[in-house]
């Protein structure tokens, strides 16, 4: 059975597909929430994970990125921090699944462009683009660094922080 991988949809190619009125079976986006937190204006810094590359990010990957993040930072407690993931997912990711078993000893060539099944959703990023933002107090800066850098490692493609201070 082939198991489709994020590596086959890394790099954007051609036009990103987004027409889901067009597919019955529409795959359910992961993200269960895009802001998380409490929001409060009384924050000291505002800490940004920036993409280097031109990449489509699948929405598991955002999803277990922002799931990393958050934990990072609630071990503060869970209104000491604000997060919101700045990207959605909106390309739909087509699969045309090929025979792969022992008895097909010589690829399959049928259908050469053919459409596939919907299998994922992703989203298309540009270098220097926002993915997640987190709003944190001084005492809480470390952690906030820690969660970032644990979630870069869940997205699959070099990442920066962006730290700038609120001005009170």
């Amino acid at each position: 059975m082939n198991k489709m991988k994020g590596v086959n949809y890394r790099e954007p190619k051609g036009m990103p597909y987004v027409r889901k009125e067009y597919i019955a079976g529409k795959p359910q986006i992961k993200i269960a929430k895009f802001a998380s937190g409490q929001a409060k204006q009384d924050y000291d810094y505002k800490l940004e994970l920036l993409v280097t590359e031109n990449i489509q990010i699948r929405h598991n990957a955002l999803e277990a990125a922002r799931l990393a993040a958050n934990k990072r930072m609630a071990q503060a407690g869970d209104t000491s921090f604000f997060s919101i993931l700045r990207v959605y997912p909106h390309v739909l990711l087509r699969e045309n699944k090929m025979i792969a078993t022992a008895g097909a000893d010589r690829l399959q060539e049928g259908m050469r462009r053919a459409f596939g099944k919907a299998t994922g959703l992703a989203a298309r990023v540009k270098p220097g683009q926002v993915i997640l933002e987190a709003h944190v107090s001084k005492s809480n800066l470390a952690l906030a660094k820690e969660g970032f850098k644990v979630a870069s490692s869940k997205l699959g493609c070099p990442t920066n922080v962006r730290i700038s201070e609120f001005k009170n």
